[in-house]
Parts: C-alpha cells; structure tokens; sequence
C-alpha cells in the first residue's frame, strides 16, 4: 500500500540559541519542503532514494530489515547519511516496535523541494515525514537521535508561523500566529551559501556565560513585539536589538558589521550565525546590493513564508 507525507521547511526568525533555555520564539514554516512516499515491496529490504530539489538521485541505499532489531541507546548520533538513515529507522522502531514489522519490505521515495545547502531542514523535514510514517512523536525521535529545541518540527506541519517554546520540563509549547506584516514586500531572504552545522553551533552558544534571566524574558518580548510591529522602522529597530544581543552573547559581530557594513536596511541572522539565511530590508532594488556582493539567491518574504 501506498503512502504520502510531506513536511514544510523552517526559518528560525526569533529566538536562535535562547529558545533552548525558554525563550519564545518566532519560527516560520516555509513554502519548500520534502516529500516521503512509500511503497510496498515483496524482498524484506528498506530501498531507500533520495531526490534533490532537480529530482536527481543524491544517496541511495537498501537496508535488511533484519537490521533494524539492532539497539541505539548509548549510541551518538553518527554523521555518515546511511548510518544516520539507519539510526533513526532503529529509533523509531525503537518507539513503536510494530513499526516495519511486518515481513513485507518497502521501497521509500524522498523529494526536496529546496537545494540541500540552503539548511531549510532536510533533516527535520525527513525527521517529521518519518515520525508520521511510523506514528509516532517527532519530538521523541529528535530527542533520541540529533537533539535540538524542535521549532522545526513545530514548522513542519503548522498551516502559518507559530511561537515556540520549551517549557521548564522542556516539552514544546506551539502556538499558531498570524504574522504577515504590511510591510512584507520589503522583506527578503539572502542565503549566504556558507551552510551551518547546527549541532556545532548550539554546543558554542551552551560554553557561553551570560545571565539568561534578564536575556531570556528580553528575546521573547523582541518576539512578540515582531509580530505585533505595523511599521517596518519599528520592525526594524527590533531586529537590531535581537542582534546586539546575540552578538553580546556568541562575542561575536553581527553579520551586517561583519558581511554587509555598508547595506542601509537591517540585517538579521536566522538560526545558526554566520551562514544559511539572513533576513534584509528595504526596497526591490535593494535586492542588487546582495547580488553586486556576490549572494544571488534573493528569495522575497511572500515567496519563502508559509
């Protein structure tokens, strides 16, 4: 029998690093995502393809079935693609032991709908796609295989941006919003072509001293004022203020000083500093700036967000 999911892309807009430690955070679903299809075959094998953005084949693999009894706990998290595939394949089985039980084997079918350097969640896409195949939570999957806040997942199958928190037994709070500033057409996403290790990243920001009581409450009123912002200077003035604190925080300078001093809008990082996206504003042909600098992938607001 034959089965279909899909999962949609993320932008963390909010909250990077801090929302691992509580902060609510502004998280956007976007308009690309992953497809996973399923379909049964008679060899008690996983064949396993996956297609990029251009539906060519970048990995392919068959898997024993007999192979998924073999036990992850105590395990890292390996960074091979094969042992990853199978690693979260034993952890889902791991969570629901009827999952691939049954001695029929299946042919599974991945298509992205972005180019896997944009960091737009190939991973979480295919983390959720899977979740949902074996009926289970995506959030336990996540925390048994890469670890993470799991705003991603939250974006993967919310219908619009959502507010995303963990609370103080780090369970995740999802609320849905309805963010679609007036002043959208003057917001664009540059992809920086320096992809990110997310991983890496968090374990830099967990090295960083800094007093979380008065950080935390600060970005998640950055947040919330975000989506409340009717004037793009007002937007504006918050996006600087969230990169005057991370940058205060990582001891690091932020991506406009470093990449762009001379660009007359605002510039935010998203997600993991120092590559991926950054979120510009200003007029269309503000747009040439980042292309004149070398970062032709210019994506506006309406045609990125959910």
């Amino acid at each position: 029998m034959e089965k279909e999911f899909y999962s949609h892309g993320k932008l963390l807009l909010s909250g990077e690093y801090l929302v691992l430690d509580g902060a609510r955070a502004l998280a956007l679903p976007c308009r690309y995502g992953q497809w996973l299809r399923t379909e049964t075959l008679k060899e008690p094998v996983i064949h396993w393809v996956s297609l990029d953005h251009e539906k060519e084949v970048w990995f392919e693999t068959t898997i024993p079935k007999v192979s998924l009894e073999k036990p992850v706990s105590g395990q890292p998290f390996p960074k091979e693609i094969s042992q990853r595939l199978l690693y979260l394949l034993r952890q889902a089985r791991l969570l629901k032991p009827q999952f691939l039980s049954d001695p029929n084997g299946v042919r599974v079918t991945t298509l992205l709908e972005f180019p896997r350097k944009w960091g737009l969640g190939s991973s979480s896409t295919l983390i959720s796609n899977l979740a949902r195949w074996a009926e289970i939570n995506p959030y336990d999957l996540l925390a048994g295989s890469m670890g993470g806040s799991g705003y991603d997942l939250a974006c993967a199958t919310a219908s619009s941006p959502v507010f995303y928190r963990l609370d103080l037994k780090s369970q995740p709070l999802v609320e849905q919003v309805a963010f679609d500033p007036p002043f959208r057409e003057q917001l664009f996403f540059v992809f920086l072509n320096d992809k990110q290790d997310s991983g890496e990243a968090i374990r830099r920001y967990r090295k960083k001293k800094f007093d979380q009581s008065k950080m935390v409450p600060e970005i998640s009123r950055i947040s919330e004022a975000l989506v409340q912002a009717t004037e793009l200077t007002d937007f504006e003035a918050l996006l600087d203020r969230h990169e005057e604190l991370l940058s205060q925080i990582l001891d690091l300078p932020p991506v406009k000083q470093s990449r762009f001093p001379g660009f007359p809008g605002s510039i935010k990082s998203l997600g993991a500093w120092g590559g991926d996206f950054v979120l510009a504003t200003g007029r269309a042909d503000a747009r040439q700036y980042f292309v004149n600098k070398g970062y032709p992938t210019v994506i506006p607001f309406a045609q990125m967000v959910l």
